[in-house]
């Protein structure tokens, strides 16, 4: 592996770091390698993908993953317009507020939707009647997924929309071109990158989900895993049901890839730096500024006004709410584990594909982006089934939580360590080099120092992702270690709605902050192989 410099001066990658980017890629592949060995070895896959109740649950997941993405969509595209392209009242209120339900757990959304909408819930009460309709099921996952996938799609589509060059529709408009016709033929085309990573984010969350599709009793792929892993005696079908669930996660992740190629649009220079065209909303101003109120309320209002609720009611009829410290101790100290760990495990790999560009380095760092095709329940079902085997002393071990963790976020951990090295100068590292430092002082006193916000911000998106993380816990967590997580999970299962609301809170209060920092200093990127 090799690299150009200077004068076409060939630098061959250190046997070090090249050594230490193929060992982490292998640790990352290690799960999917035996899920895959398992399952060619078992003898009953063609006999589990031949019934219909594997068909019928392939069919509710992938149903479920469209109208998510669908409805993420519809609510995240609009909201991104409005408070980046109009002159909608309070237009910074609504873009902080559309983005807080991102640390929302989509189990703790649905046990507040549950509580609300729900046939004995809040609203059956304030209305005085004995029951509503029930929300379980198809429709009632798909609200609650919705509330914690849509902001993925805000997101990015707010980040496009704010970097797009505004030289475009105002040539168009000088052309001639109607609002309308900018807005169809001009603004639309530049967010279809945006919207297609946005909308494979929330495929690929709603097909992981565990706890949204169990709290509300829809069979899918995800539950259906779960419920055979807990057989005693045969525990082929989880494994082979684990292995069509990626299938269907790499058929998402190919069809994204080509409709961004397909879609993407490039500067032939650097472009202005100015706002974009602010559109006066006029008459439309008030159904705007509903529509906003709408999803804000649904969205944040509800589950946020659901748990303040069931906390003063346990409040008030003097129910034991302890403050779940040690269960905030231990989520934070293994998701802190998960952030270090994975960051450290980036930095070779991104080194070694952004310094030393060849076939091999490229292929690795598309490799190392598996995780984030993988499920936590497959990863932790793939753990469980080689820790038993073959490495029985990490088993239920914190070890082997934290390493699952790093396996299913690691994308997120080199996404920004590779945006940060991306910005730097190999210049800097050259003249340290000509100075007689070595590979590892060089990495040590010259690049990681100027990559250190890249390499924070990576962390931070891989500390909030494994705070929230529910099925990997299940499976892998230590016998006795709770975390908010699990605990949220186990007073839920239970009907204690209102001692879950406590650590649903903290949970929470500790992952704002950290959504606050990144999206206040560091814009949300599209990360991944294009």
């Amino acid at each position: 592996m090799t690299n150009r410099a200077g004068r076409g001066r060939a630098i061959r990658a250190p046997l070090p770091l090249a050594l230490a980017a193929g060992l982490v890629v292998a640790a990352l592949l290690l799960p999917l390698a035996y899920l895959v060995i398992r399952v060619a070895g078992g003898g009953r896959a063609i006999e589990i993908l031949g019934e219909p109740a594997t068909w019928r649950l392939v069919w509710n997941t992938v149903r479920l993953a469209a109208g998510v993405v669908v409805a993420s969509v519809l609510v995240g595209v609009p909201v991104a317009w409005l408070v980046t392209r109009t002159d909608l009242p309070g237009r910074r209120f609504w873009g902080t507020a559309a983005a807080v339900p991102l640390v929302i757990p989509s189990y703790v959304a649905a046990f507040c939707l549950l509580g609300f909408f729900g046939e004995r819930g809040l609203l059956a009460e304030a209305l005085g009647i004995d029951g509503l309709p029930d929300v379980r099921g198809y429709w009632g996952s798909l609200a609650a997924l919705t509330l914690a996938t849509y902001p993925y799609v805000f997101l990015l589509a707010q980040a496009t929309l704010r970097g797009l060059d505004p030289a475009l529709e105002e040539a168009a408009g000088g052309l001639g071109a109607s609002r309308r016709s900018v807005l169809l033929r001009v603004t639309a085309p530049a967010l279809r990158p945006a919207v297609g990573l946005g909308s494979l984010l929330v495929a690929l969350y709603t097909l992981s989900d565990f706890g949204v599709v169990t709290l509300m009793g829809y069979d899918t792929l995800t539950r259906a895993i779960y419920v055979q892993y807990g057989s005693l005696f045969d525990r082929a079908p989880a494994a082979t049901l684990a292995l069509v669930l990626v299938g269907l996660t790499a058929v998402a992740v190919v069809a994204e890839s080509r409709l961004r190629r397909k879609g993407r649009l490039y500067r032939a220079g650097p472009g202005s730096q100015r706002d974009g065209v602010v559109v006066p909303l006029g008459p439309w101003t008030v159904p705007a500024l509903v529509f906003c109120t709408s999803v804000v309320g649904l969205f944040l209002g509800l589950p946020a006004g659901v748990l303040g609720y069931w906390l003063a009611h346990g409040i008030a009829n003097d129910q034991q709410l302890d403050i779940p410290w040690s269960e905030a101790i231990n989520s934070l100290g293994a998701s802190g584990l998960a952030a270090g760990f994975a960051v450290l495990a980036a930095v070779p790999v991104a080194i070694l594909a952004l310094r030393y560009p060849s076939p091999t380095s490229r292929a690795l760092e598309r490799l190392s982006y598996a995780g984030n095709a993988l499920p936590g329940l497959v990863i932790a079902l793939s753990l469980v089934f080689f820790a038993a085997r073959y490495a029985t002393p990490v088993y239920q071990t914190l070890a082997l939580l934290v390493f699952a963790y790093v396996v299913r976020f690691f994308p997120q951990g080199l996404s920004g360590v590779a945006s940060a090295l991306e910005g730097v100068s190999p210049r800097y590292e050259e003249a340290a080099r000509g100075l007689g430092r070595g590979p590892v002082a060089t990495l040590a006193l010259v690049t990681l120092p100027l990559v250190r916000s890249g390499v924070l911000a990576g962390a931070a998106l891989v500390f909030l992702s494994a705070m929230k993380e529910l099925p990997a816990t299940l499976l892998l967590r230590p016998i006795g270690f709770q975390t908010l997580a699990t605990e949220i999970w186990k007073l839920t299962q239970i009907g204690a709605y209102s001692r879950a609301a406590l650590p649903a809170l903290v949970l929470i209060a500790v992952s704002a902050p950290v959504l606050y920092l990144l999206s206040s200093n560091r814009r949300f990127e599209s990360g991944g192989p294009g």
